[in-house]
């Protein structure tokens, strides 16, 4: 075969090109078990610090959730991201951590929110984001603003309203004790912190609203 030829060139970038793809392909494969791992791995240690759980004291953050998990009361559509999850703390206190999924400025942002077993009571949260703002909008990731949420209500007068996060000098609807300050500068992922929270807890309404 003529090794200057075009038709030479093409052959030899397209088994070139094939070659590539199938060890892409099976370095994907191969790779993908460890890497739904991480993401398990991960998921759990949001929950674990929405439950007030310290990692850095927590030897092996896989082990207590084990631990402490009860049951999957809920699960998303595609079966691979629990919605809801009962745990039993140490200290025999029953918690609900229920996932979390909005959209901050420049992408989305999630978390987890653990309730009381009276299903009204915020016991603890714990948010992420994919690319806020870095000591902006990012901030939702820090204790002092998840701390803020600590004891909160998600009900009034029977009804779910959820905790607003509003700018300073403002209050919400449903009064002062039914909302946190805001990231200051970071208003749009403020607000769909608060966005996010309302609308979850309407998804939500079913069971939350269910005797047990």
């Amino acid at each position: 075969m003529n090794t200057n030829s075009n038709t030479y060139t093409i052959v030899y970038a397209t088994i070139v090109v094939i070659i590539v793809a199938v060890l892409l392909a099976l370095a994907h494969l191969g790779l993908k078990n460890a890497q739904d791992e991480k993401v398990r791995l991960d998921q759990q240690k949001q929950m674990l610090v929405a439950l007030q759980y310290d990692l850095n004291t927590c030897a092996d953050p896989a082990a207590e959730y084990d631990k402490i998990l009860v049951d999957t009361i809920q699960k998303s559509e595609d079966g691979q991201k629990a919605n809801i999850l009962k745990f039993q703390l140490a200290n025999g206190e029953t918690k609900y951590v229920l996932r979390l999924h909005g959209a901050g400025l420049w992408g989305g942002i999630g978390g987890y929110l653990a309730l009381n077993d009276d299903k009204n009571t915020i016991y603890g949260v714990n948010f992420n984001h994919e690319s806020e703002t870095p000591g902006l909008g990012a901030l939702i990731v820090e204790k002092k603003f998840r701390k803020q949420f600590d004891g909160k209500q998600i009900r009034k007068d029977g009804q779910i309203v959820s905790v607003a996060v509003m700018k300073s000098g403002k209050t919400c609807d449903a009064g002062a004790d039914y909302q946190v300050d805001a990231v200051s500068g970071a208003t749009i992922t403020s607000t769909g912190v608060s966005d996010m929270l309302l609308s979850n807890l309407e998804e939500y309404k079913d069971f939350l609203n269910k005797e047990d």
